[in-house]
């Protein structure tokens, strides 16, 4: 479900797109995502589903922020419609500096993100892809066995070792099938 979000930021072109050189910080992409967290989940509670995970990005039509719920029995589409509706009337006053966007809601499906520490936990020992901010070992992705999490580190076999990966590097991590 796809809900488009276009609002005009000071500086931002009359297409309504931002400006294409203006590269929006990493610290700023953060608050947007801890923001929707803090507002989403409860939200997602008083509904019986989870918040799984929150992307916000920049993609080739513009900047997209992307919400995927779960709940036991999974999501249906009427779930996603329902709470883009609800969660996107109030993202429009929460995120008012955040400037065009599309909202998009769905299930997390077979290739499921991981977004929460807690995720690194109940995965472990499936095949996981994940992405860092930084090079690890002059690389930055990486895929192998989740064996979970301790303190700050998230522990991957691979086929060559088993590394540990700073948690706080972590920038997209999905289970692969």
């Amino acid at each position: 479900m796809t809900r488009e979000r276009r609002k005009k930021a000071v500086g931002e072109p009359v297409a309504g797109r931002p400006a294409e050189a203006a590269a929006m910080p990493h610290e700023k992409e953060r608050r947007i995502i801890s923001r929707v967290y803090e507002l989403g989940e409860p939200l997602c509670e008083a509904e019986g589903m989870e918040l799984v995970c929150v992307e916000y990005q920049r993609e080739p039509h513009g900047r997209v922020l992307r919400l995927y719920l779960d709940k036991p029995g999974g999501v249906t589409l009427n779930d996603c419609a329902s709470f883009s509706r609800q969660i996107g009337d109030i993202l429009d006053v929460a995120l008012d500096d955040a400037g065009a966007y599309s909202l998009e809601v769905s299930s997390p499906g077979p290739n499921r993100p991981l977004g929460k520490r807690r995720d690194f936990i109940k995965y472990q020992g499936n095949t996981v892809e994940i992405r860092v901010s930084q090079e690890l070992d002059g690389k930055k992705k990486f895929k192998g066995i989740l064996e979970g999490i301790s303190e700050d580190t998230v522990h991957l076999r691979t086929k060559n070792a088993t590394l540990a990966i700073p948690y706080e590097r972590i920038v997209r991590a999905r289970l692969v099938n």
